[in-house]
């Protein structure tokens, strides 16, 4: 017999006597969301969580989004930048930067060569300073968001924020890669000194887009 016949054996041995037993019910009475805020109050928390990750957090309307990400790109010196398919075109209208597209046979190597990504995002969690991105129009596969060292990513206020995740797992659907983002990479596994960009982008701007309520 060997050790993973056995294994198995113990696991049936002391589950045997829960066959056919329904699931025990698993009580959701906790807080869906932490306190009353208004719309504008959760776009503040929002900003201010991701701020305390060390994102750089900015803010415009339809009409200064194009000019933001134009200056935005130059300030950071990027000669190109990975374009999802389905970003809004406007939204780079005034970049000078080249558009790279996000091609399924990219290898590592160049997604490494380009300089800045654009991306949109599923949702943003005001509660946790968290944005997560599903692969939908305007976000791209995983990767794009992972090797390029500076993401720039844009959430739709107040449409895209909830307050708490309780409230955006509803929204999400599990079957999609789900990227949940919270601040630049880092890491403080070496003797407690953080150290940014070793799994992810080094630096992470998000793009707060004020539209009408939804």
């Amino acid at each position: 017999m060997s050790s993973r016949d056995r294994i198995l054996g113990r696991i049936r041995r002391a589950t045997a006597g829960y066959g056919g037993a329904p699931d025990p019910a698993v009580p959701r009475d906790y807080l869906r969301v932490h306190g009353a805020r208004t719309p504008a109050e959760t776009a503040d928390l929002l900003a201010a969580n991701l701020a305390e990750y060390r994102a750089r957090v900015h803010r415009t309307d339809g009409a200064g989004i194009a000019p933001l990400l134009a200056r935005l790109l130059a300030e950071r010196g990027a000669r190109t930048v990975l374009v999802p398919q389905g970003l809004p075109p406007y939204w780079l209208a005034e970049a000078e930067a080249v558009r790279v597209d996000d091609l399924p046979g990219a290898n590592p190597y160049e997604l490494d060569a380009v300089d800045s990504v654009v991306t949109g995002c599923a949702l943003a969690i005001a509660e946790t300073g968290t944005i997560v991105l599903d692969a939908g129009p305007g976000q791209g596969r995983r990767r794009i968001t992972l090797v390029p060292d500076h993401h720039v990513c844009v959430v739709e206020v107040p449409g895209q924020v909830v307050d708490s995740v309780p409230q955006a797992l509803p929204l999400l659907d599990p079957a999609r890669p789900l990227t949940w983002i919270s601040g630049p990479s880092a890491t403080s596994d070496i003797e407690l000194d953080r150290v940014e960009g070793v799994h992810g982008p080094r630096t992470l701007e998000v793009v707060l887009l004020a539209g009408p309520a939804q």
